[in-house]
């Protein structure tokens, strides 16, 4: 019996496999896009039983050649491009596909787990898994909508566990992969290391500078959240942030402290790093005037309902852990 990791090459697809690795799980069907062909690189230090692209995977599905071999499918597969605006192939991607593994967990009364997104709930300020609060701004947040509105459909009459997580912003090990779309964290870092400062956006919105807040998630907890699941069986949709909103002053601190740390150096205030020229603000692009979000915070009474109660890492916890990662 086998589990699946779609999006397997991906970051929080490689990351799962890494920790399924870790439970003594080596059974696992890799299944990926490799178009992309670095993004291999994430599973060098994990092991597998096979890999499968996409459409291999989905036909082998089709065929009935993988019916009773599946022990789970954490579904991590899509299209994470927030800028995609070929709507139909996101639909394809994100919706279809999902829709295809979730009728076949249910035929085989297998574990589904599925990353959903924060992204459902569009530019509203109240992050609760309620209908009236999600109002996608985007086709890839509508892909996550519609697919949550099929699962909350079927849930009553599931005959095996369905999961989603609206994953907030996550952060972590093996994201060098995603380019413009790896998080704020990640290029903190590497800017810091190539110009000795960061870059953040003035005040907007009836934020300061570099005030506005996000609910930032270390992907090691969301790992942990997403096998703590498949242990206890729990089904539902659940917002997958810490319940803690933190500032960009806050990331871009604790990044470049993280780095100071590494030289030897001691940390800084914030306002330090300000008068020192190591914090620097740029204008707030008119590009983005209307179409951003200053505030996330996920809503974590479903999860904690659910019985999750461990504690999540703050900005400065997982960025000093990501930190030392980044500078092997």
């Amino acid at each position: 019996m086998y589990h699946v990791v779609t999006g397997a090459c991906g970051f929080i697809g490689a990351n799962l496999i890494k920790a399924l690795n870790e439970r003594g799980i080596s059974d696992i069907i890799a299944v990926d896009n490799l178009t992309k062909a670095d993004k291999f690189l994430n599973l060098t230090d994990c092991e597998i039983a096979d890999y499968l692209d996409k459409n291999e995977f989905l036909g082998l599905i089709e065929n009935g050649q993988l019916d009773g071999g599946i022990e789970a499918i954490l579904h991590e597969g899509a299209c994470s491009d927030t800028m995609e605006t070929d709507g139909r192939y996101m639909m394809a991607n994100n919706y279809r596909y999902s829709l295809a593994l979730l009728d076949f967990c249910q035929e085989q009364e297998v574990p589904f787990l599925y990353a959903s997104s924060a992204s459902v709930y569009g530019g509203g300020g109240v992050f609760r898994e309620e209908r009236e609060f999600e109002a996608p701004l985007n086709v890839y947040g509508y892909s996550k909508f519609l697919f949550d509105q099929i699962v909350r459909r079927r849930l009553a009459n599931a005959d095996a566990q369905i999961a989603g997580f609206r994953y907030f912003n996550v952060y972590g090990p093996r994201e060098n992969h995603k380019g413009r779309m790896a998080s704020v964290a990640f290029h903190h870092f590497h800017q810091y290391r190539k110009e000795g400062k960061v870059k953040l956006f003035e005040g907007y919105g009836g934020y300061g500078n570099g005030e506005q807040r996000r609910d930032f998630v270390y992907v090691g907890d969301v790992v942990k959240v997403n096998l703590d699941f498949l242990d206890s069986c729990t089904s539902g949709i659940y917002n997958l942030g810490t319940g803690r909103a933190q500032s960009f002053n806050e990331l871009a601190a604790a990044t470049v402290n993280a780095c100071r740390g590494l030289e030897g150096k001691p940390a800084l205030t914030l306002a330090e790093l300000v008068a020192q020229g190591i914090l620097e603000y740029i204008p707030f692009p008119d590009a983005l005037k209307g179409k951003y979000q200053s505030f996330t915070q996920a809503d974590l009474t479903q999860l904690r309902g659910a019985g999750y109660s461990a504690d999540f890492a703050t900005v400065e916890e997982g960025v000093a852990e990501y930190v030392k990662w980044l500078a092997k």
